[in-house]
């Protein structure tokens, strides 16, 4: 600690010795520092803030219709992106700087220069963004503030509108490239139908399930057929005298009476729908078979007196007349059945031929209708995706999403922000002061003296046998009281200017 203290001591001393020079170095530095701080220009700073109102009605009115654009987002995005070299280049053209440019080389450092000096602050939480520039000229700043503002509304409605404009145009073309194929199915479709119309399922069964009921069809048209056939032979029977078999005579199957036997077959059919139904105690059941055994006994009665007339005056009796109008009617449901007959039996012939390629008639039509369903929902897709666009573009253009309120327009400034002349005026004096002292120091050990026994001693590690006081005159104690007091005047006076210069500037602030 000694030693610190005494090596302070011997800088102290050092720079004593070198006042003059130190005084002389501040009052240099003092007034070159002061000089170029009043040529400095007067810096003036233009401001803007601006407020987006992203809240708006048309929101919750047209949610579901169509894509909301993200008016937050945008404006957000435009805000960080508007110090961009093409919008500062834009503004220097609206502000007519670049008329002061003669080369290249000074437009781009004019570019640089001003994207460096414009400030934009703000978040998309308040919605509040703040855009300022500080330039020497007033309407220079007035201008680049007034020419940012716009071009940051401009931009925040702008590019949205041509994002929907390149998607509208995108899905336009989708949908003529399926307009195309949709009319390309329909041909197809309506082509395969009209070569194949007679092959296509009418009821859109299968092959397999017509072949089934056009055979069923057969089947019952054979029974009937056949039923038909032995009423026609019991009628001819009848009528040509052909006596039943032996042993039934007495049965009510071997007396023929077309008109009973119609009458019996239908009350049988009954019954055996009736069956299917209910049990044989039912009482629809019972009075149809007492009705059925009524019509057996009435045959019987019936063919017994017909027998006993004989055979004179057969031919020409009322019964045997009713028995050729009956044959009649037999022979045309004969003929009936046997007709339905064949035509169930060529469609099965029909279906059988056609099975084969049927199956693969199906598969097409399916194929045909598959590719024109997809072209279809995909163009509808398209559409409706194409006027959710429009919309969408139409609510990034209007003005409605969005509403911009300028808070504070951008004024001409009257009163510079800079430089802080009374700051730097401080600063000067300082810095003028450590220079002097610097200076000093630096020339006490350039030209290095003791200026104690320690120092001696230390420095050349000899033993220091004594010391030699100095003994002043009063001429030199004189002169020391006038060095002394031209110093103070000296500092003085840098500390009189100092005070006066700060009032001047504190009266221009």
């Amino acid at each position: 600690m000694e030693e610190l203290l005494a090596q302070l001591l011997s800088f102290i001393k050092g720079i004593w010795k070198y006042r003059w020079y130190a005084v002389g170095i501040a009052w240099v530095v003092l007034v070159i520092s002061w000089a170029k701080i009043y040529t400095l220009p007067n810096v003036f700073q233009s401001s803007a803030r601006v407020y987006v109102d992203t809240q708006t009605i048309l929101k919750p009115l047209l949610s579901g219709m169509t894509t909301l654009p993200n008016v937050e987002q945008q404006v957000s995005i435009m805000s960080r992106t508007l110090i961009s070299r093409p919008n500062v280049e834009r503004v220097i053209r609206m502000v007519d700087l670049d008329l002061k440019t003669q080369s290249v080389k000074d437009h781009e450092k004019q570019v640089d220069t001003l994207m460096s000096q414009i400030k934009i602050t703000g978040t998309s939480s308040d919605d509040i963004y703040s855009i300022s520039y500080a330039n020497e000229d007033p309407k220079v700043v007035k201008n680049v503030v007034q020419s940012l503002l716009m071009i940051f509304v401009e931009g925040s409605y702008g590019d949205k509108k041509q994002d929907s404009v390149n998607a509208v145009r995108f899905i336009d073309n989708q949908i003529k490239e399926y307009e195309t194929r949709l009319v390309t199915a329909e041909n197809n479709l309506k082509d395969f139908k009209l070569k194949n119309g007679e092959m296509l399922s009418r009821q859109g069964g299968d092959y397999g399930g017509k072949l089934e009921e056009v055979s069923e069809n057969l089947n019952q048209a054979r029974l009937d057929l056949s039923e038909a056939e032995q009423a026609r032979n019991a009628i001819r029977k009848q009528m040509f005298g052909e006596e039943p078999a032996p042993g039934s005579e007495n049965g009510p199957a071997a007396v023929v009476n077309p008109e009973i036997d119609g009458r019996i077959d239908t009350l049988n059919k009954n019954l055996d729908a009736l069956r299917l139904q209910y049990t044989d105690q039912h009482p629809d059941i019972v009075s149809a078979k007492r009705l059925i055994a009524q019509l057996e006994a009435r045959k019987i009665e019936e063919s017994k007196i017909k027998k006993s007339g004989g055979e004179v005056g057969r031919r020409y009796s009322p019964v045997m007349q009713q028995l050729k109008v009956a044959m009649s009617d037999a022979e045309a449901r004969v003929a009936s059945m046997r007709a339905r007959v064949d035509e169930y039996a060529a469609r099965i012939a029909r279906l059988k031929a056609s099975s084969k390629v049927g199956p693969e008639i199906e598969s097409q039509l399916s194929q045909l209708n598959r590719d024109y369903q997809i072209n279809k929902t995909n163009y509808e897709k398209l559409v409706a995706s194409r006027e959710a666009a429009k919309l969408s573009g139409s609510l990034s253009a209007t003005t409605e999403m969005m509403n911009f309120r300028i808070i504070d327009p951008p004024v001409l400034p009257s009163t510079p922000i800079g430089p802080n002349r009374p700051l730097l005026v401080t600063l000067a004096l300082v810095a003028s002061l450590l220079a002097g002292i610097g200076g000093a120091l630096a020339m006490s050990q350039i030209r290095p003296t003791f200026m104690t026994q320690v120092s001696l001693r230390e420095l050349t590690g000899l033993p220091v046998l004594g010391a030699v006081s100095m003994n002043w005159t009063d001429q030199e104690i004189a002169r020391r009281r006038k060095s002394m007091l031209a110093l103070g005047l000296s500092l003085g006076l840098m500390m009189l200017l100092y005070g006066a210069a700060m009032g001047r500037l504190l009266i221009k602030v």
